[in-house]
């Protein structure tokens, strides 16, 4: 079977392509039906080899079986296109075929995507999947490459006007048939030339998004610093341009997602991050990188995260864009919310925006708009939180990544804190309006709303930006800085040190500091409120690292206990993800601090109270183990002090009484060990296995570690099934070598989180794991020799 001829135009290329077309349906008879075409054009798509390109035919015969298989006339479009699109063409004529083509699958694309599907449904072959099969996405790209190629030291050019066609094209043509984006996605050269088409205005957003759309499933990540001139690139986006290009970076500075479960095991992170080591930095840091060494691109994105409403751009450039969005599917569906906002409010304010039918525009590109035109409130709002939605996700991870301290100097410094301060109330929390905008086929409490989208963005930079960060005291105002100071002088104890070192100029301004804001839309939040969880891990993210007892009393003097129990045990919560944030919550406010379990114990002032609350602690411990050994370091610490306030808490709170006992700790230890084991094990879950050793830890200070091992055996006698508790707690001792004593920041947390140097955890573990069977503090004293299991390679399982 022949293969497509080289340059279309010549007598010879048209009669190379005739005896091409009579052998390719020799064997046919001159008769194929369509199917066999669609078939052989398939196979050959592919293969790479026989029919694959309109070219192939002669316009005769495809205008033949045109007229049987309604494919619209897209395949003599094609080869048009083909013919008029030699090097040497000055692609007026190309433009116009593009013209003729580009409505034909708009339409349908359209139809997909609002899932009116009358018309996929009608035909055979939709048009999209006609033009991918006679050659003409890879006609396309070859088309929008030729700026690459050079004739006589001359780079050929086209047209912004007809790259933009061709962008649509190719996107709609994405949108409707499967694999064409796959293929994209694998033409690495190609996908680094797009980038090159965003340094035009007119061509931006139609690249922007069909990038955005490859990027997705493309295999492999692509290399920011492989893109000719980022740098150049990225400093000459105008704001409205770079809160677009986010949703690209969002893609290339995250770590890839592998879709499989056991890669998310401790076990097989251990694994990746040493084959990590050996290969160098990821994709995903080399891009992180890239990023921040270009001249103030963190500067810009605070900017934008903070820029009020009344500061966007103005209504004739967000028309504009509009327009585009009108035109682009992409956002056809924002869109469309946005136009029925913007009917509504017209009814009232008697404001009205007047937009084209697609196509008719005035001379300078804007829509007909009438002479009264005012941009709707509303629509300046969702412009400004769709923007801020992207930047977000860009900061919060860039601040989870290797250059963590250099992007939080640069956020404190450009004052991106103060900033969502300001915006907190009339844009971040601000109060649903009965017309408030949601996405087409959603609704106001879908976690897809854009309005809850932000939130819960907003949510996660907080809890990125405190967690074990000194710069956490820019949450707060300079009166809240000082109530930290007076709590510290009241209480006899030394100023935090991050506190005394908190630039004052780079705080919160305002009655109220951005934490205190939170607590208040915390304590207001519905019990269904998907908010719960995202609010109580911001908050916990500030009192996470050294315990702070000025930072536990600022937050409990406004009530924070008092609202976490009521919501554990008054509304009895039943989301686990809110009750073990809740839970975590909860021990990182109580730890060590009298004054929280004298609250405590006042709210929780009956034994029904009390019951409830243990009900819910003991209904999965996986998301309450972090406060059992809160209260199990605490009741440690009460137990050495000599004072009055101490004692009489001793005396009187429920809980401490409770988790004082030695079945209850019994209890707490063997459910802890059996419910994880070293393959099930996982960032979550890894803290039952923390705790049971903390509980182990203060046994061995009391010299009551050998009791404890002891008890632990006659449980597993008990249950009938002798060893098979030790023998697992084994191998995860074994694991926790592994994994912790080659991981600086794990065992730092370790050991600011509990008061207890890293040294004796090393120490407590190794005298666990000691093989000599007569120590009565090694595990394998209490393992029976029949029962012995301990030397598995828990790697290969």
């Amino acid at each position: 079977m022949a293969a497509a001829p080289a340059a279309a135009g010549s007598g010879a290329g048209r009669g190379r392509r005739a005896a091409a077309t009579v052998a390719a349906w020799g064997g046919w008879g001159g008769r194929p039906r369509p199917g066999n075409i669609l078939l052989q054009l398939r196979q050959g798509q592919l293969t790479g080899r026989g029919l694959v390109r309109a070219v192939q035919f002669t316009e005769t015969f495809l205008a033949e079986r045109d007229k049987q298989s309604k494919w619209s006339g897209i395949p003599q479009l094609l080869l048009k296109l083909y013919a008029a699109s030699h090097l040497h063409s000055d692609f007026i004529e190309c433009q116009n075929i593009l013209k003729e083509i580009s409505p034909l699958l708009s339409m349908e694309a359209m139809a997909f995507v609002t899932e009116e599907r009358k018309l996929t449904q009608e035909t055979t072959y939709p048009n999209t999947y006609i033009f991918d099969l006679f050659g003409g996405v890879d006609l396309l790209v070859e088309i929008l490459m030729r700026p690459t190629i050079s004739i006589r030291g001359q780079k050929l050019k086209i047209s912004d006007e007809m790259s933009k066609d061709c962008l649509s094209i190719l996107y709609n043509t994405c949108v409707c048939t499967e694999g064409v984006t796959k293929r994209l996605a694998e033409k690495n050269d190609f996908v680094i030339f797009l980038f090159t088409l965003m340094t035009s205005k007119k061509t931006f957003l139609q690249t922007a998004t069909l990038i955005e759309d490859i990027l997705g499933v493309k295999k492999e990540m692509i290399r920011l610093d492989e893109v000719p001139n980022l740098s150049s690139l990225v400093s000459n986006f105008d704001q409205q341009q770079l809160a677009n290009f986010c949703r690209i970076l969002a893609v290339t500075i995250s770590e890839m997602d592998t879709g499989n479960d056991d890669k998310h095991t401790l076990l097989a992170k251990n694994a990746q991050q040493k084959k990590s080591l050996s290969l160098g930095p990821s994709a995903a840091e080399i891009n992180q990188a890239a990023l921040l060494s270009i001249p103030g691109f963190v500067e810009r994105l605070c900017k934008l995260a903070t820029r009020k409403v009344s500061e966007s751009t103005g209504t004739a450039s967000f028309l504009q864009e509009l327009e585009e969005w009108y035109t682009w599917l992409d956002n056809a569906l924002v869109l469309d919310a946005l136009m029925r906002v913007a009917n509504e409010e017209s009814e009232h304010n008697q404001a009205s925006i007047v937009f084209p039918p697609p196509g008719a525009s005035e001379e300078n590109g804007l829509p007909h708009t009438s002479t009264r035109t005012q941009l709707p409130q509303s629509m300046k709002i969702m412009h400004e939180i769709m923007y801020k939605l992207e930047v977000l996700y860009v900061l919060c991870v860039l601040l989870m990544g290797r250059q963590r301290n250099q992007v939080h100097r640069m956020i404190a410094e450009f004052k991106l804190i103060p900033g969502l301060n300001n915006l907190f109330d009339k844009l971040i929390w601000r109060k649903h309006s009965a017309s408030a905008l949601v996405l087409h086929g959603h609704n106001q409490n879908c976690d897809c709303s854009p309005d809850i989208t932000l939130k819960i963005q907003f949510l996660r930079l907080l809890q990125s930006f405190s967690d074990h960060h000194e710069n956490k005291y820019l949450l707060l105002n300079n009166q809240e800085l000082n109530e930290l100071s007076a709590i510290s002088l009241k209480a006899n104890i030394p100023e935090v040190e991050a506190v005394l070192n908190t630039d004052r100029s780079l705080v919160c301004d305002g009655k109220r500091g951005l934490l205190t804001r939170l607590l208040q839309v915390m304590k207001k939040e519905p019990a269904e409120s998907s908010f719960r969880f995202w609010q109580a891990r911001a908050v916990e993210s500030f009192l996470r690292g050294t315990t702070s007892y000025a930072d536990q009393m600022f937050l409990l003097k406004r009530g924070l206990l008092e609202h976490i129990l009521y919501c554990i045990v008054d509304s009895e919560c039943k989301s686990r993800d809110v009750l073990q944030s809740y839970f975590d919550l909860l021990g990182e406010l109580m730890k060590f601090n009298v004054d929280a379990f004298k609250r405590f114990n006042k709210y929780i002032n009956t034994d029904a109270k009390f019951q409830v609350f243990l009900k819910q602690i003991n209904s999965s411990l996986v998301d309450s183990n972090m406060l059992v050994r809160c209260v199990t370091l605490s009741l440690d610490r009460f137990e050495n002090q000599v004072d009055m306030k101490v004692a009489e808490v001793l005396s009187e709170c429920r809980l401490l009484a409770y988790i004082s006992q030695v079945p209850t700790q019994m209890s707490f230890l063997f459910r802890l060990i059996n419910i994880i084991h070293v393959q099930t094990l996982t960032q979550e879950n890894v803290s039952c296995l923390n705790t049971s050793l903390v509980i182990l830890m203060l046994a061995r200070r009391k010299e009551r570690l050998p009791l404890y091992l002891r008890l632990l055996q006659r449980m597993e006698h008990s249950k009938k099934y002798p060893g098979f508790l030790l023998n697992n707690f084994h191998n995860l001792l074994r694991f926790w070598q592994q994994h912790y004593l080659h991981k600086d920041k794990d065992s730092t947390c370790l050991e600011n989180s509990s008061c207890i140097s890293f040294s004796y955890w090393k120490e407590t573990v190794s005298i666990l794991l000691n093989p000599d069977r007569q120590s009565p503090s090694a595990l394998v004293s209490y393992i029976e020799e029949p029962y012995m299991d301990i030397d598995r390679d828990f790697t290969e399982e």
